[in-house]
């Protein structure tokens, strides 16, 4: 698919039936230094909750380690009732033993802790898009499947996708479900999920990238800036519109604690890049098939 085509989609549906524009908010930042505890401005995170709905944001991705749970009580105490078309997703399968720690544990036990304390923290009888947030080293990803396969059938989970996987897990996870969404880490200067973003394409899954832009890449930064320039744009706004133009799968979820980014953020849509900023971009980073 053409670049042009790819960034003059504006939606994409999630499992085929949750439509959601292409710009989200990703709601990990409305919590504490370390993604620890409540954030340093509560109202400003309500508010940012608020603008980016108004601002056409339909599709938010939280999960129950941002806080832990500060994030989801805060998107339910900005938003519901919800709007009908507002797409939630959430995670399970991380602990928080502090702030920036990340244990992984995705035994049938512990998720079925995490999503049940998900649906009472987001007032939500059914769950639209859960994901694993990591596949357990420690714990059979068989197990992990079977308990998300039984949530989908006992209705607590509507659609479920997975985070940081290869091919193969994907396909893995098929014999148990549908997955309708791949969060991995992916960006114009980190492309080692290539192979799994076309994969996605090819199986019109949607693609979830997180940390969009590796501040500490000179090389990129000092492409992105000269791209910038020409478009009275912000780096960051070219990084997310390099995304745009790369896949008409690919979700974006910029996060943010600022109303003021956020709405720098939403502006990315009116970034249209050319071909030969896109051959520009395209060569920061090779892509790994």
């Amino acid at each position: 698919m053409s670049n042009e085509t790819a960034s003059s989609q504006k939606t994409f549906s999630i499992g085929g039936e949750l439509t959601v524009n292409r710009i989200g908010y990703g709601a990990m930042r409305i919590t504490g230094k370390g993604i620890w505890g409540p954030p340093k401005d509560k109202d400003e995170a309500i508010r940012v909750l608020k603008r980016a709905v108004e601002l056409g944001v339909n599709f938010i991705d939280t999960a129950d380690s941002y806080g832990p749970h500060v994030s989801e009580e805060l998107i339910a105490e900005a938003l519901y009732p919800y709007p009908s078309d507002l797409v939630i997703g959430t995670k399970g399968g991380l602990l928080r033993t502090g702030p920036d720690q990340w244990p992984v544990n995705s035994s049938p036990e512990h998720l079925k802790e995490a999503l049940d304390g998900s649906l009472k923290r987001l007032k939500l009888d059914q769950i639209d898009l859960y994901q694993l947030h990591r596949i357990d080293p420690n714990v059979p990803a068989e197990k992990s499947f079977e308990f998300l396969k039984q949530a989908q059938l006992d209705g607590k989970i509507k659609h479920i996708g997975l985070s940081e996987v290869d091919i193969e897990d994907i396909k893995k996870a098929h014999d148990f479900f549908d997955v309708v969404s791949v969060q991995n880490m992916y960006s114009v200067d980190n492309r080692k999920w290539e192979g799994v973003l076309e994969y996605c394409e090819d199986h019109n899954i949607a693609f979830i990238p997180w940390f969009p832009l590796n501040a500490g890449n000179i090389t990129a930064q000092e492409k992105l800036q000269a791209v910038a320039e020409k478009y009275d744009a912000t780096v960051h706004q070219v990084a997310l519109s390099w995304l745009l133009n790369h896949s008409p799968n690919i979700l974006l979820i910029p996060g943010t604690s600022s109303v003021e980014h956020l709405e720098e953020n939403m502006k990315t849509a009116s970034v249209v890049l050319n071909d030969d900023d896109i051959d520009e971009l395209d060569g920061i980073s090779p892509p790994v098939s």
